[in-house]
């Protein structure tokens, strides 16, 4: 659990109320989004836009594995 606390500190800050829940639940689209449009962006480049797709690819599933974790947290499966 101290490793999931670590990996993704957001979604173990104060999950007590449903507004906190949408607020980090925001935090985790809206990162995800600007991160996709600017990889989306480097994507484009030849040589490298492959290393760029897999990074996109793997900043998104961070966020979806965050947002996960934080509805858990805020539903009391994990402490």
């Amino acid at each position: 659990m101290d490793t999931l606390k670590k990996i993704f500190p957001l979604s173990f800050k104060n999950t007590d109320s449903v507004a906190n829940l949408v607020i980090g639940i925001l935090i985790y689209l809206v990162g995800d989004i600007i991160a996709g449009a600017i990889i989306g962006l480097l994507a484009k480049l030849p040589l490298i836009g492959i290393v760029f797709g897999l990074i996109g690819s793997l900043v998104g599933l961070y966020c979806l594995a965050g947002i996960v974790i934080l509805v858990l947290v805020y539903l009391k499966v994990l402490k």
